[in-house]
């Protein structure tokens, strides 16, 4: 999408939360700085993803939820049409 992503991981216990998903915006944000902006290093204040990010457990829903990752631009669409017949 192109305001957010959505990405279903299995992180082993004995990683925490906060520190995947800081190594995966950082360096996404380098990756992307390199390819796209002609970067070759990092500058500081420079800022690519926003501060904070959501977290949910699957449980017994994964195909769901992978299903709709699978799908999300559809159903973005869809929410955002049923938002704008209210």
């Amino acid at each position: 999408m192109v305001d957010h992503v959505h990405m279903c991981l299995s992180i082993p216990p004995k990683h925490s939360v906060s520190s995947v998903v800081g190594y995966i915006k950082g360096k996404s944000a380098i990756s992307i700085a390199r390819h796209f902006g002609g970067r070759q290093r990092n500058f500081t204040g420079e800022v690519f993803w926003a501060r904070g990010y959501f977290v949910s457990t699957v449980g017994l829903d994964e195909e769901m939820v992978r299903a709709y990752i699978r799908n999300q631009e559809t159903e973005d669409e869809r929410y955002d049409q049923m938002k704008l017949g209210l």
